[in-house]
Parts: C-alpha cells; sequence; structure tokens
C-alpha cells in the first residue's frame, strides 16, 4: 500500500495495492498490524459501519466529541463519493481547512481520519455502499455537526445544490463559528 500525506497533519490517503486479471481482482482491505504500523495508530478498530445512500445525499459533517471521539478508516466498496474532512482541533495550523478526496469503488482508496475531524460526503453516483472503521464506540450523547454548507468552510461538493439531500438533523448543523471545539 502507498500512504499519501494531505495539507492535513494525520490525514491520510491511502492507496492499496490492487491485482487484478481477467477475473475480476483482489486487494487487501485491512490488516491491523500494516496499518498500525503505517499510520501509527495507538488504539485499534473496534467498530464496522456501512451506509447506502443514493445520488445527492450529503451526509456530514459530524464528529465526535471525547471522550468518545472517534478516528477512521473510511472506503467505498459501491459507487463514488467525495469526502471531506474539516479540522476541528483548535490547536492545529490547519483548524479549520479541508481536504476533498474521490473514493470509489474503482479507485479502491481508503481515507484515514485522526480524532479531531469532522468528516461527510456527497454521494456522486447513482447509489452508493460507503463502509468505515472507528476506534471507538458511537456515543449519541457525544455528536456534534457543522453545516455542510458554512460559508467559511467554502466546500464543493461537487453536487449542484439543488440535487443535495439532508436529513433533517444535518440541516439545523450550526457554523464552525457557532461551535466550541472539544478537540482544544
Amino acid at each position: 500500500m502507498t500512504i499519501n500525506k494531505t495539507d492535513i497533519e494525520g490525514v491520510v490517503i491511502i492507496e492499496p495495492q490492487v491485482f487484478g486479471d481477467s477475473r475480476g481482482y483482489f486487494f487487501e482491505s485491512y490488516h491491523d498490524q500494516r496499518y498500525a504500523d503505517a499510520l501509527h495508530l495507538t488504539d485499534p478498530f473496534i467498530q464496522d459501519n456501512e451506509s447506502r445512500s443514493r445520488y445527492g445525499v450529503v451526509r456530514g459533517l459530524h464528529f465526535q466529541k471525547p471522550p468518545y471521539a472517534q478516528a477512521k478508516l473510511i472506503r467505498v466498496v459501491c459507487g463514488e463519493v467525495l469526502d471531506v474532512a474539516v479540522d476541528i482541533r483548535r490547536s492545529s495550523p490547519t483548524f479549520g481547512r479541508h481536504i476533498a478526496v474521490r473514493l470509489s469503488a474503482d479507485n479502491h482508496r481508503q481515507l484515514y481520519l485522526p480524532r479531531g475531524m469532522a468528516h461527510g460526503f456527497s454521494v456522486l453516483s447513482s447509489d452508493v455502499i460507503f463502509q468505515y472503521k472507528c476506534d471507538n464506540y458511537y456515543h449519541p450523547e457525544s455528536e456534534g455537526s457543522i453545516a455542510w454548507n458554512d460559508p467559511s468552510l467554502a466546500i464543493d461538493w461537487s453536487l449542484p445544490t439543488d440535487d443535495v439531500i439532508l436529513s433533517d438533523k444535518d440541516m439545523r448543523s450550526p457554523l464552525l463559528a457557532d461551535i466550541v471545539s472539544p478537540f482544544e
């Protein structure tokens, strides 16, 4: 696998080695020791999540507050998304900056997000199956969110605004400037 650093400390794009032939392909999507060594992981992944969404859905920007903050290892098994991470660590030199990466079943890329990132994605294909590993359990009382269309973030979700489909909860998310970041 190849690890590609991004402009945000700790956020990396993983390009697995894919072996393909006329029958299809094979790749190792996770190996705990190799990933722990390559990503300098201190906590094991303990929960796997999967969602299915249709074109135009934007999920996020979500995060879990300490002590239930989560690092995530993200991939797409069917379809394509634009995956977005926003640095919400107040002491970080990249606080308030984001990265956006296309993840798809075709490119097999994975995205690793350390704790302290708000995360979201937009569905670019007709349908997507999205999977991610977490290093902490989900706790509803610890969830937080930031508005997907916060003008200070200026995220291009690669979707026409009229096509965006949001949950009721995501429609009510505050701006980054209006949250107290729990990641000091």
